[in-house]
């Protein structure tokens, strides 16, 4: 791509109820613009000297207004920038301007656009509406550059642990000063009420080896100027990519601050051997019409109807178009700058079936040149259709196609709990039969086995993964019922005891099998939302963590962070490729529903663990199995998880011929001779 001018043939235009006339429409005669491929787009500072580079090639002119303030106050200067390059406008200012604010005005035709910050924007003022001129060197904290990334030696290690930033510390039992804020993370030795170890030491404790972090970058729908009215909002909704979000910082109005407690909160999780995820919704934007996109490249960057309207691919009134040259560079630099700048290791892509494969692979090519380490996943669909060819898109189904990039297992996820837009709609881990061929398709990760009925499997009809590492395997997230709501829906007439039996078996499924899997956060807690499905803007009493929970339930929490032990432990529930899987999983043949078991053999992985017996039962009743020739020992049930062998109800006794599997739980036996 470097050093071409490519053709971009603008077809469609906005229509004017979306986001006015616009001034660069001749559908008779489709605008081609060049493609900017320097990689000096945006505001680069000095102290001798500030340039400005924006990409704006129908503009007529572009003007730059200087404030001293990021919202409000007068203009301190205004000029004009000079057309430069392959579409972009230049200005540079002599002197000093750390710390003054930015806004740029294109004139396309007889239109003058609005006042925006430029997409490449790396600070902000209060609400994103200004950018800001800012040394990036003095936002780094103390020993920032000597800082190093928590070791990781292959992505089967992974444990992933997805929680919103206010939900973490916004609760009073948290015992967290900083409430709802990116410093929330850094404190260390804060405790609940009740003793138990809260926020970050709370992670430590669980075994959780990367933090997957809701929106961060900054987003439309939080007014960061009445923070005191405790505002919610997940955060898909972007309006500034390459600035983190300024109600999670003590000073909205300062873009240092947001840029520095930011690094502050990295540097704090990777200090205590965490890795930071983030969540990006590069599909989008909160309002198109009035994004820097739009205002600068009108219908450029967006995929549109053929009546001009924007498509919308993404179900929130747009979709950008990373197929496009410069959607796909900015995506690259975007990504890039936050690995570089804020050293994020790994990336969730929001609705990512509606982002090109090319785009995809190019990502993943250029972020594993900086560091082969940084993981990146998202969702492999789209939330309706979009103009781009279904055979282009990074969907779940192209999972093979997408070269180290891992998608969402929706089979597994609903296999265990049951259909996602039904919260009544139960899953195996209630008792529902004929899913079993799904639960033995979430074991191996969705790739290929022979044993596997694909006919059987709730939503795919062939495997997708080339590798167990492309699979997320997992039961809730922030969308949809978290998992004891589902439970409280689906296990009818169950008792609190059976409940909370189920609250541990559905996860010991996704931690006993293949694949890297995802917790969200609080289910150790016993997290409940109060039965609503999009808590996406609900209040702090619908979405928070309660911390009080850990004393309440330990019993559930310390069996989590027994299960994260036991796979750490044991890399034969962590193999990396396909064809170990095949040669070292089988699956029990067995006329039982709601029964599935498998035998890991051989050291598999390299596990000190010859052979490994697992069975999940979901029946409401006890069930006998016939177990393979040998003595085996019980080191995980429902009652207790023990590497060295179970010593509680009845399993402190060698198992020959037969066993019985507890109702709703796992069984894990260990060949004698191992343990």
């Amino acid at each position: 791509m470097t050093g071409n001018y490519f053709l971009i043939i603008l077809t469609a235009m906005l229509s004017l109820n979306i986001a006015g006339d616009h001034p660069t429409a001749k559908k008779e005669n489709p605008i081609i613009y060049p493609v900017y491929d320097g990689e000096d787009l945006g505001v680069h500072y000095t102290a001798q000297k500030t340039s400005f580079r924006v990409w704006s090639p129908a503009a007529e002119s572009v003007t730059l207004r200087i404030f001293n303030e990021g919202h409000g106050g007068e203009v301190l200067d205004v000029y004009q920038m000079e057309k430069d390059i392959k579409g972009t406008w230049l200005f540079e200012l002599n002197g000093d301007w750390k710390n003054k604010y930015y806004t740029y005005q294109a004139k396309i035709g007889n239109k003058l656009m609005l006042e925006v910050p430029d997409p490449y924007a790396k600070a902000v003022g209060v609400n994103g509406d200004r950018g800001m001129i800012v040394d990036l060197s003095e936002t780094n904290p103390p020993d920032w550059e000597n800082a190093d990334r928590p070791p990781l030696k292959s992505f089967a290690d992974i444990v992933l642990w997805e929680i919103h930033v206010r939900d973490f510390s916004v609760h009073p039992s948290a015992g967290i000063q900083h409430k709802g804020k990116f410093l929330a993370f850094t404190e260390e030795g804060t405790r609940s009420p009740e003793g138990q170890k809260t926020g970050i030491d709370h992670l430590v404790e669980l075994g959780i080896t990367h933090i997957h972090l809701l929106p961060v970058f900054d987003f439309a729908t939080i007014d960061e100027s009445r923070l005191e009215k405790n505002q919610f909002n997940w955060g898909y909704d972007p309006k500034n990519f390459n600035v983190p979000e300024g109600s999670y910082s003590t000073d909205p109005y300062d873009g240092n601050v947001r840029i520095s407690e930011f690094k502050q909160m990295v540097q704090a999780l990777h200090k205590n051997g965490i890795r930071v995820i983030m969540d990006v919704v590069y599909n989008h934007m909160f309002d198109a019409g009035k994004s820097s996109f739009e205002n600068l490249v009108p219908g450029y960057y967006f995929r549109m109807r053929p009546d001009g309207t924007f498509s919308d691919g993404s179900a929130c009134g747009n979709e950008t178009a990373s197929e496009k040259p410069m959607m796909r560079k900015f995506m690259l630099e975007s990504l890039k700058y936050w690995v570089q700048e804020y050293r994020i290791d790994g990336f969730r892509f929001d609705l990512m079936g509606l982002h090109d494969i090319e785009t995809m692979n190019l990502i993943r090519k250029e972020l594993h040149a900086i560091d082969s380490t940084i993981f990146l996943y998202g969702e492999g669909w789209t939330a309706a259709d979009s103009p781009l060819p279904e055979k282009d898109r990074a969907l779940k189904s192209h999972a093979s196609r997408l070269n180290g990039v891992a998608v969402f297992s929706d089979d597994i996820r609903d296999g265990i709990r049951g259909p996602w837009w039904d919260n009544k709609g139960s899953g195996f881990m209630a008792g529902k039969k004929d899913l079993e061929e799904s639960i033995k398709f979430g074991v191996v990760a969705s790739t290929m086995h022979l044993q596997i009925d694909y006919k059987k499997v709730n939503y795919s009809t062939a495997p997708y993964a080339a590798n167990p590492l492309q699979t997320i395997t997992y039961v809730t997230c922030h969308d949809n019922p978290c998992l004891w709501d589902k439970i409280v829906n689906t296990c009818i007439g169950c008792s609190k005891t059976d409940k909370l039996d189920l609250q541990k078996f559905a996860n010991a499924i996704v931690l006993t099998s293949q694949g890297v899997p995802l917790l969200h956060a609080g289910e150790e807690l016993v997290r409940t939302k109060f039965n609503e499905h999009n808590s996406y803007n609900l209040p702090d009493s619908i979405n928070q963590l309660v911390w009080h929970n850990k004393h309440l339930y330990y019993d559930v929490f310390d069996y989590y962070r027994k299960l994260i032990q036991l796979r750490k432990n044991h890399p034969a529930f962590r193999m990396p490729s396909t064809q170990m899987i095949q040669n070292h999983l089988q699956f029990f043949e067995t006329d039982k529903s709601l029964l599935v078991g498998f035998q890991i053999s051989g050291n598999a992985n390299g596990d000190t663990w010859k052979e490994i017996i697992v069975f999940y039962n979901a029946d409401s009743l006890d069930t006998e199995v016939e177990l393979p020739e040998g003595e085996w020992v019980i080191v995980a049930s429902k009652y207790s998880i023990e590497e060295k062998g179970s010593t509680v109800k009845g399993f402190n006794s060698l198992q020959r011929g037969k066993t019985t599997v507890p109702k709703r739980s796992i069984l894990v036996l260990v060949d004698k001779e191992s343990v």
